[in-house]
């Protein structure tokens, strides 16, 4: 697909969309996809994203799939990718949980750090926003090349997500495992999970992350309140005496919903705005 034109040459920009398989953080081979342009030999390097998914998601969700090939056709290159058990990522996913959802996220940035160049921006909705969140606040190794941050209706914490799995499903406390339906979709989910939800203290992190990050979040969401996007910002923009704080920038996207499938023009907005924001601190 011939796109429009690159500001720094003006020529046209082909978009392209590649397999890719690496090992998870739990050991299990995942399933990606890197959306990215054709760039000829004198052109800036382009900024390297990778893209978390929610909870019981994968990378093929709509809404992730047209903004990566958004961001991919303005010069960002994208790393979408499923996390263990989901998608095309080998695994059994009640075996997961969040401690495993950073180390997938860690595995993804390492093989885009080889792969591709270095990790200079991370995108997560939802649960994926929590587990960007997490390595922000503790890069490990990205302190060089991460540049920006950007969540997608993403909670401030874990805790409310094992609080909410054992009132839809109180058999997941009493006999250690039980099935939630999710977006449709019925999920295993074990005693082991929700305790390790409990087990972080996101907030913690979010207040160390010292990178430009972006939250974006609709007062209209009803699956993670507008509420958490507001405790994110307040979380980022203090600091004791003496830190810097870095720009934290609060986005509410008006009317969408939590999967931002209800218009597509949210997409594009969201999409076109995520291009300056790294672009801006490439």
């Amino acid at each position: 697909m011939t796109l429009g034109s690159d500001h720094s040459s003006h020529r046209p920009l082909t978009r392209l969309s590649r397999r890719v398989q690496f090992p998870g953080g739990s050991g299990f081979e995942l399933a990606g996809i890197v959306d990215h342009v054709e760039r000829q030999g004198d052109d800036l390097p382009s900024p390297v994203v990778v893209f978390s998914h929610c909870f019981t998601c994968n990378k093929d969700l709509k809404a992730i799939v047209r903004i990566s090939r958004a961001l991919a056709a303005s010069g960002v290159t994208v790393l979408r990718y499923d996390m263990t058990g989901l998608g095309g990522s080998a695994g059994d996913f009640s075996h997961t949980n969040f401690t495993t959802n950073v180390a997938d996220l860690r595995a993804a940035i390492g093989f885009a750090t080889t792969d591709l160049g270095p990790v200079t921006g991370l995108i997560g909705h939802s649960f994926g926003g929590a587990a960007s969140l997490a390595v922000a606040g503790d890069p490990q190794g990205l302190e060089r090349s991460l540049r920006a941050v950007v969540t997608l209706a993403a909670p401030s914490d874990t805790q409310h997500l094992a609080n909410l799995m054992e009132l839809r499903n109180p058999q997941i406390a009493s006999a250690g495992a039980g099935d939630v339906e999710i977006g449709g979709r019925r999920c295993t989910i074990r005693r082991e999970m929700t305790a390790d939800f409990r087990s972080h203290r996101l907030s913690s992190l979010i207040a160390r992350i010292s990178v430009p990050l972006m939250v974006i979040h609709s007062p209209a969401d009803e699956t993670v309140g507008f509420e958490e996007a507001i405790r994110i910002f307040q979380l980022a923009s203090v600091r004791a005496p003496g830190l810097a704080i870095p720009p934290v920038s609060l986005v509410a996207l008006d009317a969408a919903d939590h999967l931002l499938a209800n218009n597509a023009d949210d997409l594009v907005y969201v999409a076109q705005l995520l291009s300056a924001f790294f672009e801006r601190y490439r």
